[in-house]
């Protein structure tokens, strides 16, 4: 069911964190998590610095963090997000959710899900995950990672999201389309 096509994935300027995040499941998760009100290279390259200071990057490790260092470790210049404390607890709670129902394993939310309607379930039930993350993780887990239980497909977003970002090239597209459909928004909502 899962069988990894991408060495890294182009989320961010960092070849280094850009491989961690094909690599590791968990990275690519917090990267999801932490996709909010920053810039996808932000967002996505976080989860390796928050290895980096924390030496771990393990669900029951940060689930088991004193919730004042982890915020601390969150604030170390430079910040690993906009949001410090918010975010470290959205972290947090991410990873308690993952350490009591997948025994710490985040990968089993894929690995385990029966068809495409139960994996966006799991999405769904994950704290900092939401409909539009969902979809978006869906799109890369099947596109890029190679993770497509049966009717995948039909979950899958018909849009373009980061599941169509093959390079830092494809990366700038999606960007550039994002703004201006915002843009868009903003102009019929005046």
């Amino acid at each position: 069911m899962t069988t990894p096509t991408a060495e890294r994935l182009y989320f961010t300027n960092s070849d280094e964190a850009n491989e961690h995040l094909a690599r590791d499941p968990l990275a690519l998760m917090l990267g999801f998590v932490l996709d909010q009100q920053v810039t996808v290279q932000k967002a996505f390259s976080s989860p390796l610095e928050l290895k980096r200071r924390l030496g771990s990057l393990d669900a029951a490790v940060i689930a088991g963090t004193d919730p004042g260092r982890l915020e601390e470790i969150f604030r170390e210049k430079p910040a690993l997000h906009r949001f410090p404390g918010n975010m470290a607890r959205r972290v947090q709670d991410f990873c308690a959710a993952v350490v009591s129902d997948y025994d710490g394993r985040v990968e089993r939310v894929w690995t385990e899900a029966a068809d495409g309607r139960d994996l966006e379930r799991r999405l769904l039930g994950l704290p900092g995950i939401g409909a539009m993350k969902a979809k978006s993780l869906i799109a890369v887990l099947g596109k890029r990672l190679g993770a497509r239980p049966p009717g995948w497909e039909d979950v899958a977003p018909k849009y373009p999201t980061l599941g169509d970002v093959d390079s830092a090239e494809a990366l700038e597209r999606y960007q550039e389309a994002k703004r201006a459909y915002k843009a868009k928004l903003r102009a019929q909502s005046q």
